[in-house]
């Protein structure tokens, strides 16, 4: 079994809720994957990529939760914990708001529960990588206390690779 504890799953900030995976949201997680540009996944694939990540969830203890804003209740984006280029030992922090939610500070805000949440885990250090054209994520990681660590090239560009010691 793991060192860490199980990180929480519910999570309230002033204005927001991160909440596991359900069904239901699969029509809104795909309008959000189709803002990429890159094409609308299939509502079906999508409901699969929910039993993935709730399956995900179960075996590492930690999660990406969606985010929806307390008072009008609806679904702007995800946050939270995963493996993605990193380790268990050290997760990733991964968000991503619609457009229409930019802006506001709702990234910071559910990046910096998830970031308590990963310290009652009894992690040490999470890292997160964002595509270097991407300022406005940049700035959010550094907001909350990242550094960077190195840049490498990927496929589709370069990709800062940053770090965050917990506490």
């Amino acid at each position: 079994m793991s060192m860490y504890e199980t990180m929480p799953f519910y999570l309230e900030t002033e204005r927001l809720i991160l909440r596991p995976w359900a069904e239901s949201d699969a029509a809104e997680f795909c309008a959000l994957l189709s803002e990429r540009g890159k094409g609308t996944p299939t509502v079906e694939h999508i409901r699969t990529s929910i039993a993935e990540l709730l399956t995900a969830t179960a075996t590492t203890g930690i999660a990406l939760l969606p985010i929806q804003r307390r008072d009008e209740g609806d679904f702007i984006g995800y946050c939270g914990l995963i493996i993605g280029r990193s380790t268990i030992e050290e997760p990733e922090i991964a968000y991503e708001l619609f457009q229409r939610a930019h802006g506001r500070g709702y990234a910071t805000e559910a990046a910096s529960a998830v970031l308590d949440a990963a310290l009652a885990t009894g992690r040490k250090r999470l890292w997160s990588t964002v595509a270097a054209w991407n300022t406005p994520s940049l700035r959010v990681l550094e907001k909350l206390g990242f550094e960077r660590d190195h840049v490498s090239t990927e496929d589709n560009g370069e990709v800062v690779w940053l770090t965050r010691s917990l506490p």
